[in-house]
């Protein structure tokens, strides 16, 4: 595929998680179609080396009140007139305090999540949300300007699932799996909860956090820790959400659910709450299980049905290959990410 060159600098502090993975996926496939980058993100990230090979990366915590930060926004402004950036995409509220006003480029940060505020956004051309919720949410807010919505898409990989052997797992059990940052409002203290319910279930959990300690004595209190793994943050969450019968994303708060996406790519039949991401893009019966929040009950009978019912599993896995091609493929949201950046209009 052809596209013209663009030049596109993106700030980013992010830690861990289902969001960074995006970011790396989203820089390799402008990378891949021929475009020039270049990232500030902080220092020591996990992802750091995959995005490397991609750009020049200068690394910093971006304390605002300090000598650091203060050099931090004066290197960003010479290289937005050194290098003259098409577009400078902020990740998070945080990072897009950092855009310089830069008249030239196309400013724009891109929100996972809903703002409490739109102090940061005041350098900003557009704001892209990954969900049209985000979007509105903003423009409640006051915001005056453009809003988007541009999602986000699973990556082509080829998994190699593990073996369940090598995780102390049967190959007979029904393994559910779930992956992400172990704290509260990602409900997988509803997982525990439900797999103690389930004869001959295992539950895989990808990840860590500061719930981990509170969540192994959850597994322990309820007498299923010999049936519940927890793995930590690995390099490929993909190997094991592919070895397992059926993903959960039990989140009491959710602004998309990327790793719901991955799963559905993997051909994994999808459990979710019905929080603001998956009631989006998620039909219940048709491409998805949906439960209410914190509906524990629920969330047990929809992967009862998909252990005990083979069609029924095949049936959400269709639905999701078919939503994953009408709306979450890569040249559709790289292309308007290309559009936007042109200063293109869309409807959102």
């Amino acid at each position: 595929m052809s596209d013209k060159k663009r030049k596109i600098l993106h700030l980013h502090f992010g830690k861990e998680g289902g969001a960074e993975r995006f970011f790396v996926n989203l820089a390799k496939a402008f990378h891949a179609r021929g475009q020039d980058q270049r990232f500030v993100i902080r220092p020591g990230r996990t992802w750091e080396q995959a995005i490397r090979p991609l750009g020049d990366v200068t690394m910093n915590n971006y304390r605002r009140l300090s000598l650091s930060g203060f050099l931090l926004d004066y290197k960003v402004r010479k290289m937005a007139r050194d290098w003259q950036p098409d577009a400078i995409m902020a990740w998070m509220p945080r990072a897009a305090r950092l855009i310089p006003n830069y008249d030239p480029a196309m400013k724009f940060v891109r929100l996972g999540d809903f703002p409490v505020h739109l102090d940061h956004f005041k350098n900003c051309d557009v704001l892209v949300g990954n969900i049209p919720g985000i979007g509105q949410h903003c423009l409640e807010l006051g915001w005056p300007k453009a809003v988007e919505t541009i999602s986000n898409f699973p990556r082509e990989f080829d998994p190699k699932p593990v073996t369940r052997a090598s995780l102390n797992t049967p190959d007979d059990a029904f393994v559910v799996s779930s992956s992400g940052r172990f704290v509260h409002r990602k409900g997988f203290d509803l997982l525990i909860r439900a797999i103690d319910r389930i004869p001959n279930a295992y539950l895989w959990l990808v990840g860590d956090g500061k719930e981990r300690e509170n969540l192994e004595k959850l597994a322990r209190d309820s007498g299923v820790m010999d049936r519940t793994r927890f793995l930590g943050w690995v390099d490929e969450p993909a190997h094991y959400v592919a070895s397992s019968d059926a993903f959960v994303m039990a989140s009491r708060h959710e602004p998309l659910g990327n790793v719901a996406i991955e799963a559905w790519a993997l051909d994994i039949p999808v459990v979710s709450t019905r929080s603001e991401g998956p009631s989006w893009y998620m039909t219940h019966n048709e491409n998805g299980y949906m439960t209410d929040i914190d509906d524990l009950d629920d969330i047990v009978r929809g992967l009862e049905k998909i252990r005990t019912n083979p069609t029924y599993a095949q049936t959400l896995v269709k639905g999701a290959q078919a939503k994953i091609a009408q709306t979450f493929t890569k040249d559709q949201i790289v292309s308007q990410y290309f559009d936007l950046i042109d200063g293109k209009t869309r409807t959102s």
